[in-house]
């Protein structure tokens, strides 16, 4: 796709920070599962938070395909700070929309990441269904008593600022789900141990216990009875967020597997002398950048004011089996070394698998697609 000359300019400095700045720490914050503040801060100083936000709010104020291009260039880095920028960019989107001039004061210090931020919605019965939510926030006198739990919260080790999706209308299904802005230093909220993952090691994930914890009139996002249609808004964006992360981990497993194919020698020539080897490259190559058109092309109709639903959720499919398969490919070309760790590759297979899964797994994404095509018809 044909970017713009800012674009270009955008994609040059996210990738020159990757490769300076994230690349040479990757191994070493995944192995020790440690939340990179310092890269944080420069991040910050760069303008590679809230890239969304308008100018007169403080941010860049740059399109969603500027956005994915980020999304992807520091994902080549290490998928884990790419989430940072992610979940950033979803909490800003949500304010920038629906929060008082008040709440907007808050996206100074979260752009500046003076002020951490976890998006709390997945419960033990409510991870694909949304509508199984079972924290609750019930009036008390002007505001609000919040109580129940969140599990599986990226930050939430670290954050210092929780928008929690909670039930305020228990007979109203959809229509009765709110989100609220919580302290979460306050009395009443506990931080459960910082879970262990698979892959994405640098990125906290934990549990949140809410144990009537007051808050004030000014802690409701929007209007009460909307959390879930504010936060399906954000969900075209968020989707392509991560098919763009997915594109990054790809990418530098296609770079990494390249550079070996070269090096690496078997009887007597470089294993890129062969057939089986240079298919495997091949494949690689074609499909990153089929993602990476399907992923720029659904940032450019949410861009352009267009129903992106069908294109959000076949970019975030398509790029993240793509990202399992192909980085799996590259383990391949490595061969043994592929499968130690401490070999780039092997960190990059562990970082796709959970592409599949986030921001509606891509069995979900095939429902959605469905549906889509059963309602608008296969050409829509």
């Amino acid at each position: 796709m044909l970017l713009t000359e800012m674009q270009e300019q955008v994609r040059d400095m996210a990738r020159g920070f990757a490769d300076e700045a994230i690349r040479p720490m990757a191994e070493a914050l995944d192995r020790d599962e440690r939340f990179p503040d310092e890269l944080y801060q420069e991040m910050a100083k760069l303008g590679l938070f809230g890239i969304g936000v308008p100018e007169a709010m403080g941010g860049p104020g740059f399109d969603t395909l500027t956005y994915s291009i980020v999304m992807e260039e520091l994902s080549r880095g290490y998928a884990s700070v790419a989430d940072q920028c992610g979940l950033v960019e979803l909490i800003s989107s949500l304010l920038v929309r629906h929060g008082t001039d008040a709440q907007r004061k808050l996206l100074a210090p979260i752009l500046a990441m003076q002020t951490k931020v976890a998006y709390c919605i997945t419960e033990p019965e409510a991870g694909t269904d949304v509508s199984g939510i079972r924290t609750t926030a019930e009036r008390d006198g002007d505001g609000w008593r919040l109580n129940g739990g969140k599990i599986w919260i990226h930050n939430a080790p670290v954050a210092d600022l929780g928008f929690v999706l909670a039930r305020t209308d228990k007979e109203a299904g959809n229509r009765g789900m709110s989100i609220f802005i919580v302290d979460l230093h306050a009395k009443g909220v506990e931080r459960g141990p910082k879970e262990h993952k698979m892959g994405q090691r640098a990125s906290q994930v934990g549990a949140l216990t809410f144990t009537d914890v007051r808050l004030g009139p000014d802690a409701l996002l929007g209007d009460a009875g909307r959390g879930f249609h504010m936060m399906m808004s954000v969900l075209d964006k968020g989707r392509v967020g991560i098919a763009s992360l997915a594109v990054g981990i790809a990418q530098a497993g296609l770079e990494a597997a390249v550079d070996y194919a070269g090096t690496r020698k078997q009887f007597g020539k470089a294993i890129a002398e062969f057939q089986g080897v240079q298919w495997l490259l091949a494949d690689m190559a074609k499909d990153i950048e089929a993602a990476r058109l399907l992923v720029q092309s659904a940032a450019s109709k949410i861009d352009r004011g267009q129903d992106a639903t069908k294109a959000c959720s076949i970019a975030k499919c398509f790029a993240g089996d793509m990202a399992v398969a192909r980085t799996a490919d590259a383990v391949q070309v490595f061969g043994g070394s592929g499968y130690i760790r401490g070999f780039e590759v092997e960190r990059l297979y562990r970082d796709a698998k959970i592409t599949q899964i986030y921001e509606g797994t891509n069995q979900i994404q095939r429902m959605i697609i469905a549906r889509e095509l059963l309602k608008k018809g296969a050409r829509a």
